[in-house]
C-alpha cells in the first residue's frame, strides 16, 4: 500500500489513494491507529484517503491517529488538493478544486510559487454557532437557548474556563486567556475538556492569547489525535470567536506551534483559510 506523508503546518498526515482500490476490505480506523503511531508506525495526525466522488472532484476521508474518523480537516485538505493536482488526479477550473467531505463540499484554491503548489486557500463553509448544530448539551440554566455561546463558564480540574463554541463541520470550544498559552497544562486540560460529558460527540479544544492587532497565538487539543502543531478548523473557530467576542477584525493571523495560518471572515458568510501545503516522502506500507 503505497502512502504520502504531507503536513500543513505541521499538522501531518498519511495520504492513500484508494480510488482504483474499490475492493479493499482495509479496517482503515484501525490502519490509521497502526501508521499514526510515532514509535511504532509511520507517524502521523491521522491518514487521509483520496476516493472518487459523484458530487465534487474528489472526495476526502480523515481518519484521527485514534481511529474515529473526522468530518473536516482545513489543513489536510490543502495538502489533499496538493496531492491530486500535482499527481494529475484532478484539475481546479478558475474557482478552485471541489472536495466533497463529510461536512460537505469544499472549495480549495492552489497558491503556486512558480510551477510549484506551496499553499492553499480553503472556502471552508459557514460557521454554526447554535448549541445544538456544534452539538453541545448546555445547562437549561444558563441562559443559552440558541447561539452564539460564549464566555460559557466550565471548571475542569480547579480550572476556570470561558468557552466560545464554534462548529466548522467539526466542534470546538474555544477559551481566551491571560497567562501565555506555552504556561496551559493543555496534556491535563485537553483531554478532560475534549471528553466532557456537555459534548456528545467529544470536542476540539483551543487555547488562545491576543498579542497584537490581528495577531493571536493558540494550541490546540484536537479530537482523536492529541496536541498538534496545527488544527485548520481550529484556526477558523478561534478567530470566528475572537470576531464575536469583540477581540479581532476580518482577517487574523493565527501563529501555533507548527506554523502560522490566516483566517479572513467578515461576521458572516463563510470562512477562509489559507496556509501552507507540504510533501515530506512517500513510502509503502506491508499489507
Amino acid at each position: 500500500m503505497k502512502f504520502t506523508k504531507m503536513h500543513g503546518a505541521g499538522n501531518d498526515y498519511l495520504y492513500i489513494d484508494v480510488r482504483d482500490h474499490d475492493d479493499w476490505s482495509t479496517d482503515w480506523p484501525r490502519l490509521s491507529q497502526i501508521m499514526s503511531d510515532r514509535h511504532f508506525g509511520v507517524g502521523a495526525d491521522g491518514i487521509i484517503l483520496i476516493e472518487d466522488s459523484g458530487i465534487a472532484d474528489l472526495k476526502m476521508r480523515m481518519f484521527n491517529a485514534d481511529g474515529s474518523e473526522g468530518e473536516m480537516c482545513g489543513n489536510g485538505i490543502r495538502c489533499f488538493a496538493k496531492y491530486a493536482i500535482d499527481r494529475g488526479i484532478a484539475s481546479p477550473d478558475s474557482n478552485g478544486l471541489e472536495v466533497e467531505t463529510l461536512a460537505g463540499v469544499r472549495t480549495v484554491v492552489p497558491i503556486y510559487d512558480g510551477d510549484r503548489i506551496v499553499s492553499a486557500r480553503v472556502a471552508m463553509g459557514e460557521p454554526l454557532l447554535d448549541p445544538k448544530d456544534i452539538p453541545v448539551s448546555l445547562d437549561p440554566r444558563s441562559g443559552y437557548p440558541k447561539g452564539p455561546v460564549t464566555g460559557y463558564p466550565l471548571a475542569v480540574d480547579g480550572m476556570d474556563l470561558s468557552l466560545a463554541f464554534v462548529s466548522m463541520g467539526n466542534p470546538h470550544a474555544v477559551t481566551f486567556l491571560d497567562q501565555p498559552v506555552g504556561e496551559f497544562p493543555l496534556h491535563v486540560i485537553g483531554p478532560k475538556v475534549e471528553h466532557h460529558s456537555m459534548f456528545p460527540r467529544r470536542v476540539n479544544f483551543e487555547t488562545v492569547n491576543v498579542t497584537g492587532p490581528g495577531k493571536l497565538t493558540a494550541r490546540v487539543w484536537e479530537r482523536g489525535s492529541g496536541e498538534t502543531l496545527a488544527c485548520g478548523t481550529g484556526a477558523c473557530a478561534i478567530a470566528v470567536a475572537a470576531r464575536l467576542l469583540g477581540l479581532a477584525d476580518g482577517k487574523v493571523d493565527i501563529t501555533l506551534p507548527g506554523g502560522t495560518l490566516t483566517i479572513d471572515w467578515d461576521g458572516e458568510g463563510e470562512v477562509y483559510l489559507e496556509g501552507p501545503a507540504e510533501e515530506v516522502f512517500t513510502g509503502e506500507w506491508p499489507g
